[in-house]
């Protein structure tokens, strides 16, 4: 009964100090390479739902039809509900930083050219995430600790069109996209 919440907070500390050696010894893509060829997309779905709009980057981009891989973050959600996003949440939290989920594992076994992070609140779960998936280029919101991310774009979440655009900008700029 009241040995649940400890574990947790245990899990969470124990996650914190994860994070701290990740950050010193990050994991970077095993591409060299300039061009964006593959696409990880780790949305927290409590603020913004609707993670078809990641599929234009498809087009945007002119990449293969299979090169975005997207991964959703909720607080809490309920194992037996279907969705249309592989979930994840603090539930699955392990000891040590460990993610117990499988399709979060399965996320961060594949390498990707460009991470995005579409989450701008300080969830300990969605930085785990972000730092144990291999990525040559990390962009995310400027409300995020700056280390996550490379590329920092300041725009709302709710506004997908001026991200994506912004997006588009800035890798055009750094030569990863004609």
């Amino acid at each position: 009964m009241f040995l649940k919440p400890l574990q947790q907070k245990l899990k969470f500390k124990s996650g914190e100090k994860a994070i701290k050696q990740l950050l010193e010894n990050p994991l970077k893509g095993s591409r060299t390479s300039k061009g964006i060829g593959s696409i990880g997309c780790i949305v927290d779905l409590d603020k913004f739902s609707d993670t078809n709009l990641f599929y234009e980057f498809v087009s945007e981009f002119s990449l293969r039809p299979n090169s975005v891989k997207i991964i959703g973050y909720k607080k809490l959600y309920d194992k037996n509900s279907p969705y249309a996003t592989p979930v994840f949440s603090d539930n699955d939290l392990g000891w040590k930083g460990a993610i117990e989920n499988g399709y979060a594992l399965e996320f961060f076994s594949r390498d990707y050219d460009l991470l995005i992070n579409y989450y701008d609140d300080e969830q300990l779960l969605l930085k785990l995430m972000t730092l144990k998936t291999k990525a040559r280029l990390r962009v995310g919101f400027g409300e995020i600790d700056n280390k996550l991310n490379d590329l920092i774009i300041n725009t709302p979440i709710a506004d997908f069109s001026v991200f994506k655009k912004e997006l588009k900008k800035y890798l055009k700029i750094l030569r990863e996209i004609e």
